[in-house]
């Protein structure tokens, strides 16, 4: 039996109803955490609260974007259970405009999602983490925000460039309060728009990525279990990529 890497922990994931986040909160569950899940979807949450242990998990739909449900996730978390010891900021949108066809709008509500919402969420539970003088942020970064990519807009790249920044300068200002950040950067994983892929596309892909294989959300996880536990206690301000060397730095 595996060790309980997150036991008597509480965290608060983002963007965990489906893909990814559903991964990580499923992961971080059967490591033992006490979870506040969040998405747009109430009634996928709710199913993934069952499918969790409703005694363990509790949850929180709305627009992250708002800073309103970034103040509810921090305050149904002291609620459930005490404390906040984890933040997964996991919510966000990909757009694939060009550059030149991008409208104000789309630009603003990337960056507004993206980096405006990761930085509510971020500042909603720093304080308890102060408080009690310990704590971990991890943020979903991407590859994109590292080096060009060719199907993800610009908004998309400038907002995970400016989550690796501020993954940087939380971990800075909040190290005296023995508060760990980090970004999880990936590159190409298994989810439902690669299931969308032409034979031809998914080939293109798979030549780029020395591993010669994708990613899957189970892979991403169990980096944030890392991250998350004491396993980790001496890392952090790191955007650590997770891309089966498609890209290194």
């Amino acid at each position: 039996m595996q060790p309980l890497l997150l036991e008597g922990k509480a965290a608060i994931i983002t963007g965990s109803s489906r893909g990814i986040g559903k991964a990580i909160a499923t992961a971080f569950a059967l490591h033992g955490a006490s979870l506040v899940i969040h998405g747009t979807s109430a009634e996928k949450l709710i199913a993934l609260k069952n499918q969790l242990g409703p005694e363990q998990c509790e949850y929180i739909s709305g627009d992250i974007s708002e800073l309103e449900t970034s103040k509810r996730l921090a305050e149904k978390c002291l609620e459930a259970f005490g404390k906040i010891d984890i933040l997964v900021n996991n919510a966000g949108i990909n757009t694939r405009t060009k550059f030149l066809e991008l409208s104000p709008e789309e630009w603003e509500r990337v960056l507004k999602i993206n980096l405006t919402g990761t930085f509510y969420a971020c500042q909603s539970v720093a304080p308890h983490m102060i408080e009690k003088n310990s704590g971990v942020i991890i943020n979903m970064s991407s590859s994109a925000g590292k080096t060009p990519h060719a199907s993800a807009s610009l908004a998309y790249g400038v907002s995970k460039g400016g989550i690796d920044a501020m993954t940087r300068q939380l971990a800075f200002n909040l190290a005296p309060f023995n508060i760990r950040v980090n970004s999880i950067s990936p590159g190409p994983i298994e989810t439902d728009m690669s299931l969308q892929w032409s034979p031809d596309y998914r080939e293109k892909i798979l030549k780029d990525i020395p591993l010669r294989r994708l990613g899957k959300d189970s892979d991403v996880a169990e980096l944030a279990v890392f991250l998350a536990s004491d396993l980790s206690s001496f890392i952090t301000g790191e955007s650590i990529n997770i891309n089966g060397g498609k890209y290194m730095n």
